[in-house]
């Protein structure tokens, strides 16, 4: 009797196991594994970690896990166990654009949709279904485009770098050395803002380029923070930016404080970076109508000529620290 009740035990057992995982598998929740940088990073990434939770919830139909590091490594390590977890859809903003191969091949061959977002992986198109991406040499582009169109005789420029290696900075950084390369602009200073993109490295820069006496009358900083972290410098030694300053100061990524901070003539111009990819893969998804290869986005250059309330209200991101108010 007893060991006829220890088998029924051991099928019910069995049987709930079995319920269970079908209950899993019939859930409708399309499995999916993020690969980010973290929030910590800028302004930028702060609003696109938060987009990609909002959109990849369960309540959205999702069960999403989100990797945040700026080590390329860590983030590979990551990536991979997504591909052990058997994911359906691999999602991919990498820290670096190169490295990355193998990886890709391996969530290939497992049958998983690899979707760049934000950054662009220095890869073979074959070894994901889709990318969507902001254009980072066409940012640079039109920020340098601005640069150019100064009524300065010389133009004499501090290149402050992101992230040295990453799509970002070879993007914004592309233009302004082309154009140096042509005689078009000397570039005084070249720092970096470090792997974090960091305002406290960027007034180091501009501290730096003071005290050796360089000669300068633009700021060209790949982010807002480092924007704002050159402008202190700035203040502290007592030089003039903005609009009818002695420099000119251009940011990118359409944090809200900063667009005030072009409004107010306190910056000149900001280039922007949308971190709003998420509702576009979701749909993508969801709809079964994948693209295959580069989908870019359209994104603006904002001046004290040309920005108003309604384009800070639409495009910008994060907190907005009302208009007039000068984020220093």
């Amino acid at each position: 009797m007893k060991k006829t009740l220890g088998i029924l035990l051991v099928l019910v057992i069995l049987g709930s196991g079995a319920l269970f995982a079908a209950g899993v598998q019939e859930s409708g929740l399309t499995k999916v594994g993020i690969v980010n940088l973290p929030p910590e990073e800028s302004g930028y990434r702060q609003a696109n970690v938060e987009d990609m939770n909002a959109v990849f919830s369960e309540a959205n139909g999702y069960d999403a896990k989100q990797t945040n590091t700026m080590d390329n490594s860590e983030q590979i390590a990551a990536a991979k166990g997504y591909i052990r977890d058997g994911v359906d859809y691999l999602l991919i903003s990498a820290a670096n654009a190169s490295g990355w191969d193998d990886t890709l091949k391996s969530a290939k061959d497992a049958g998983i949709q690899v979707i760049l977002f934000d950054r662009a992986i220095d890869t073979d198109p074959s070894n994901y279904q889709a990318a969507i991406l902001s254009d980072m040499a066409y940012e640079g582009e039109k920020a340098v485009e601005w640069v150019l169109g100064l009524d300065l005789d010389e133009i004499n420029l501090i290149l402050i770098r992101g992230q040295m290696g990453s799509a970002a900075e070879i993007g914004r950084s592309a233009a302004v050395l082309d154009a140096a390369k042509a005689g078009k602009l000397n570039i005084v200073a070249d720092g970096t803002g470090g792997d974090s993109w960091s305002l406290e490295e960027a007034r180091k820069v501009v501290e730096a380029a003071i005290a050796a006496g360089k000669d300068f009358n633009v700021i060209y900083a790949q982010n807002d923070g480092m924007a704002q972290g050159a402008v202190q410098a700035l203040e502290a030694a007592g030089i003039s930016h903005g609009k009818g300053g002695d420099v000119k100061v251009i940011g990118f990524d359409f944090n809200r404080f900063a667009l005030r901070n072009v409004q107010a003539g306190y910056w000149d111009a900001d280039m922007q970076c949308n971190p709003r990819q998420a509702a576009q893969i979701s749909e993508w998804i969801k709809s079964g109508k994948m693209p295959s290869g580069i989908v870019y986005q359209e994104e603006l250059l904002l001046t004290t000529d040309t920005i108003t309330d309604d384009l800070i209200a639409k495009w910008g991101i994060n907190a907005d620290p009302g208009k007039g108010v000068i984020t220093r």
